[in-house]
């Protein structure tokens, strides 16, 4: 599908309720059309996963399903996998395009026991490859293409941006140094204010999140088992 001809609409994007995905055509989901789009760029399945219910979701992700497979643990679990994701933040008041890695629990509820985190996961990977010359290349990112760092569980999150990029030391403790029961993830993204997303058309919309997605895919390989080329 060309985003050139989706029926997408930048109004979808309601910073009040959420991402409109229902009460819509096949042809007008941000879903249906970004997955197409990614699955035609790459040449591989994409799986969407979703927070929210109803009409309105309000954060979407979409990983491929190669490496998620490959993982001998947590071949069944989402999470465990680096993932593409877009989302509207209410509280902020932003759109947000980008990766995330998740770092899910090290001391889980009784109930949530299949979020530990296991040693196959794309966490473990992105913690060993901060070490080295992957922070350079985050932190270049940012302060080239104006994107934004989250750090930490959902609850206390660091968040970083461009001009308050954090040292390699204070990065990896945003990460490591959340509480074992609190549930922590690292987001890479590009956000976007109500009202340039007002006044983005649809089509255009949906050519600028695939172009982040692929303007990121070289730091996701990093983190991945199964390259995106």
């Amino acid at each position: 599908m060309d985003s050139r001809h989706s029926g997408f609409e930048s109004s979808f994007l309601d910073f009040e309720r959420g991402i409109r995905v229902g009460h819509l055509e096949p042809h007008q989901r941000i879903t249906q059309i970004l997955k197409r789009n990614l699955q035609r760029r790459f040449k591989q399945d994409f799986v969407v996963d979703r927070f929210g219910r109803g009409v309105y979701w309000q954060w979407i992700c979409f990983l491929p399903r190669a490496n998620r497979s490959v993982k001998p643990i947590s071949n069944r679990r989402n999470f465990a996998s680096s993932k593409f994701f877009i989302m509207v933040d209410r509280a902020q008041q932003l759109f947000k395009t980008g990766l995330q890695v998740e770092r899910g629990f090290l001391e889980p509820p009784p109930q949530w026991e299949s979020c530990r985190l296991a040693e196959d996961w794309d966490w473990n990977q992105l913690i060993a490859r901060l070490e080295g010359p992957l922070y350079q290349r985050i932190r270049r990112f940012c302060r080239t293409e104006r994107f934004h760092i989250f750090a930490g569980s959902w609850d206390s999150p660091h968040e970083y941006s461009p001009g308050q990029f954090p040292s390699r030391g204070q990065l990896v403790e945003a990460l490591v140094g959340i509480a074992p029961g609190e549930w922590s993830a690292f987001q890479l993204y590009y956000p976007m204010k109500k009202e340039e997303v007002e006044r983005t058309p649809g089509d255009e919309m949906v050519e600028a999140i695939m172009a982040i997605f692929c303007e990121l895919t070289p730091i996701m390989n990093e983190i991945m088992s199964v390259r995106l080329d």
